[in-house]
């Protein structure tokens, strides 16, 4: 049977059909294997093609509309270095995010944590009129400067982390489903992180939908 969904390949539509529904699930490539019965690499090959996929629709859906919204990094790694801790953190990947209360997140690989490098991510994506939320990390002091006259910030050095609606509680919850999610693939390499980072992003921005559904429809008008 041809397989409409995925062009580049000798594997049938038959053996392609049960593996989607599998990586829907988030199952890692050994679950879908044993289950549909195929060759790891196999199901190793396409689920990276579809967590490809996955990041360029992410990136399609970056931009925020009006509203409020939370800013933060992380540091995603092994287990920190004895001494280092927080910003700065040895042997760290850092990674900027968006959270849109009730709405949808942005994730981005960054450099470090300089003004030069998250402001310019935050006009990208942030409308000028967005209510903004984030710690008291000196690299937003200029955010009002820069246009954003509503910029709210918790004070974690105080022990403060919720006043009022002060809070940047959404995008720490993100980082925390990011962090376990991606820890059950015991250990990425750095050149695969970008994409199951992305795929993480994606699937927290489509948790109210029918992820299958969503991939399916997608693969009919552009297969793999």
């Amino acid at each position: 049977m041809q397989n409409r969904y995925f062009k580049r390949t000798h594997l049938s539509a038959r053996k392609f059909r049960p593996i989607l529904p599998l990586f829907c699930l988030d199952l890692t490539a050994v679950q879908i294997a044993q289950l549909a019965h195929l060759n790891r690499h196999t199901v190793n090959r396409v689920a990276q093609l579809l967590r490809q996929r996955m990041a360029t629709l992410a990136e399609q859906e970056s931009c925020f509309t009006t509203g409020e919204i939370e800013v933060d990094e992380s540091y995603f790694g092994a287990r920190r270095v004895r001494g280092k801790r927080g910003r700065g953190a040895a042997g760290k990947t850092i990674v900027f995010g968006l959270k849109k209360r009730g709405d949808k997140v942005y994730t981005q690989i960054v450099k470090n944590c300089s003004a030069a490098e998250l402001v310019p991510i935050i006009r990208r994506l942030a409308p000028i009129d967005a209510v903004l939320y984030s710690d008291e990390w000196k690299s937003y002091d200029g955010l009002v400067n820069v246009g954003y006259q509503q910029h709210y910030r918790v004070k974690h050095q105080d022990e403060v982390f919720v006043n009022g609606k002060v809070h940047i509680n959404g995008i720490e919850n993100f980082w925390g489903i990011a962090k376990t999610r991606l820890a059950k693939f015991r250990g990425l390499p750095a050149s695969q992180f970008y994409l199951y980072l992305k795929e993480t992003e994606f699937r927290f921005n489509h948790r109210h939908d029918n992820l299958y559904k969503l991939l399916l429809k997608y693969l009919r008008k552009f297969p793999l």
